[in-house]
């Protein structure tokens, strides 16, 4: 079997779980859903328990526990990423009309507290830094799903993505937080209060330079710079960076690392900026030397394995598989964390688990954490893997 259809019949095994589950799975944070939120009595840590104490099981409690599988915003956002790489793939009318639907989905599932096209979680959520309601929007979200809106745009040349990925830009510019910095300006993860995440003002940084590649706004990309400047200037002296400035936030792990890197690739791009290139190369190569193992499994933490989860590794595939262009290496190094990954944690039934380690393995069939986002990544993979043999 080669390489290409061992990938190929992995995602379609996939495409066939999500669809036949109606696009619903459940959620890592997804505890506050469950009927014993009432015993929280409202107060934010025993709220925090609860979710903790739901995501950290080796099991999945949630059925018994009154949480039901449920449609995510970003899931869909990846569904719609996924969905373009395939029509783009076979040009088969039916993965035109899946994108169309899901991007619909989307339109119709908006945050309805901003003015602006914004999309958050469809849960309660409280961490140590917040409390989100239900719908509340984030910068991540949002800039994820802004991007899949262009994606459509460029391929169905439809104005109608287009303005929606710009309505997100003004959300970001008139809606959001953001603070003056000495290294720069960052983007807020919330609209609530200022919270300083790199991946969030990163990742609302690409969105902005995407646009603004399309319609040429000066406020995009000045803020789009200031942004990616405060966050490299935060870069560590080994290449990586911390989740967030301060010090609870003083962790590195796989996907975020992932994310600040594919957003300083878009600014680049798309602005045509190559200023921070020197330590976008020092990121990747702390990324690539850092977070897989010899067999291609993915490390959650750069400096131990802790476990494999399925989030690492479907964000790994898809950065390394967008820096291939600039170091064709990386595509090996996805091709096995791939391998790697379709062994060890997918089901028979398609979809994948959502963690393992030495001795246990958690088998919560989740939807935006790792099965949408691996969606997504294999199809880039298979496109590009297709690419390159043409």
């Amino acid at each position: 079997m080669t390489e290409k259809i061992r990938i190929e019949q992995s995602l379609h095994r996939l495409k066939k779980w999500i669809e036949i589950n109606n696009y619903r799975g459940f959620d890592p944070f997804d505890g506050l859903s469950s009927w014993f939120n009432i015993f929280t009595f409202k107060n934010r840590k025993m709220k925090q328990l609860l979710i903790q104490g739901v995501r950290r099981l080796p099991f999945n409690i949630r059925p018994f526990i009154g949480i039901k599988p449920h449609t995510s915003t970003k899931g869909m956002g990846f569904m719609t990423n996924g969905y373009l790489n395939l029509f783009r793939l076979y040009e088969q009318k039916i993965y035109k009309n899946k994108a169309k639907f899901t991007l619909n989905w989307l339109i119709k599932n908006r945050s309805p507290y901003f003015s602006n096209f914004c999309w958050g979680n469809n849960f309660d959520y409280a961490s140590r830094a917040f409390f989100l309601k239900k719908n509340y929007p984030t910068l991540v979200w949002t800039s994820l799903i802004g991007h899949a809106f262009i994606d459509a745009f460029e391929i169905f040349q439809d104005q109608k993505y287009l303005q929606i990925a710009k309505s997100s830009c003004e959300y970001i510019m008139k809606e959001q937080p953001y603070s003056r910095e000495k290294k720069g300006l960052c983007l807020s993860y919330i609209p609530a209060e200022m919270i300083r995440i790199h991946n969030a003002n990163l990742l609302g940084a690409s969105l902005l330079s995407r646009v603004y590649s399309k319609i040429q706004d000066e406020r995009y990309k000045n803020v789009a710079r200031d942004a990616t400047y405060y966050s490299v200037s935060c870069q560590l002296e080994n290449g990586a960076w911390f989740y967030g400035e301060e010090e609870k936030y003083h962790w590195i792990d796989n996907w975020h690392t992932a994310y600040n890197l594919d957003s300083i690739y878009f600014y680049q791009l798309y602005t045509k900026d190559k200023s921070f290139n020197k330590k976008l190369l020092k990121g990747l190569n702390f990324y690539t030397d850092n977070f897989f193992c010899k067999n291609g499994a993915p490390k959650y933490y750069f400096d131990r394995v802790y476990r494999y989860d399925i989030q690492s590794a479907s964000q790994a595939i898809d950065t390394l598989v967008l820096f291939s262009d600039l170091q064709p290496e990386t595509l090996n190094i996805a091709k096995k964390v791939a391998n790697w990954t379709i062994d060890n944690m997918q089901d028979q039934s398609g979809y994948f688990y959502l963690w393992k380690n030495q001795r246990l393995i958690n088998k919560t069939p989740t939807f935006h954490w790792g099965n949408a986002t691996m969606f997504r990544a294999l199809s880039n993979l298979l496109l590009k893997i297709d690419e390159i043999k043409s």
